[in-house]
């Protein structure tokens, strides 16, 4: 389970930032970055891990409890599919990781970055922490901001392009999403540089000559 640990061993403010959606084919990637002022209370520390852990009831409270903490500075980022294009995803999720960064109210003294890279041009000194979901709270915290605010996103897109099951896949590559770009096609929110999206694309081209 993560702990405060990471964070009460350096001097000043630290923020975690995790990032969601770089798996999809369709939709943004999203980056949040968190801070808690002081040490979590214990019941919202026991229930804070890796967004991935979390089922989408429990994710949404733990969210809503974050954001009505008066500890915890939030700020979220985002990189859009044509950004995921023309940067790759990797690059893309780095971009909207800067942007979350840039965003919070306060600037920390330290950014912990899940993940085994640290993303250039942040706007504070960092560390990649692997894992760092199960490691740190503010980490955690930060994947479940991402993880709720990047779901919501795909509901609503899902009310203006139905027929892809957004509202149930988040935009991975399910067999309702495949059967969704096999039968529509694809949409303006797809990841047109991602094999399956090329796949489907190439293939309607067949058709369609």
């Amino acid at each position: 389970m993560p702990d405060f640990l990471l964070e009460s061993q350096h001097g000043g403010l630290v923020a975690g930032v995790d990032e969601v959606g770089r798996g999809p084919l369709a939709g943004p990637v999203v980056a949040a970055a968190l801070i808690f002022s002081a040490a979590p209370t214990q019941a919202l520390a026991q229930g804070l891990d890796d967004s991935k852990k979390l089922s989408a009831p429990k994710r949404e409270a733990l969210y809503a409890a974050l954001r009505a903490d008066p500890t915890v500075t939030l700020a979220l980022g985002a990189a859009s599919v044509d950004e995921i294009a023309r940067y790759n995803i990797l690059h893309a999720s780095h971009i909207a990781m800067r942007r979350a960064l840039a965003r919070l109210a306060v600037r920390p003294a330290l950014a912990l970055i899940d993940g085994n890279r640290v993303p250039d041009g942040l706007c504070c000194p960092a560390e990649a922490v692997i894992g760092g979901d199960g490691l740190s709270l503010s980490i955690a915290g930060a994947s479940i901001a991402a993880k709720v605010v990047r779901d919501r996103l795909m509901v609503r897109l899902a009310q203006r392009h139905g027929g892809y099951a957004w509202e149930r896949n988040a935009g991975y590559g399910t067999a309702a999403h495949l059967a969704g770009m096999k039968n529509l096609g694809v949409s303006p929110h797809h990841r047109t540089d991602f094999a399956p999206v090329r796949a489907c694309i190439a293939a309607r081209e067949v058709i369609a000559a």
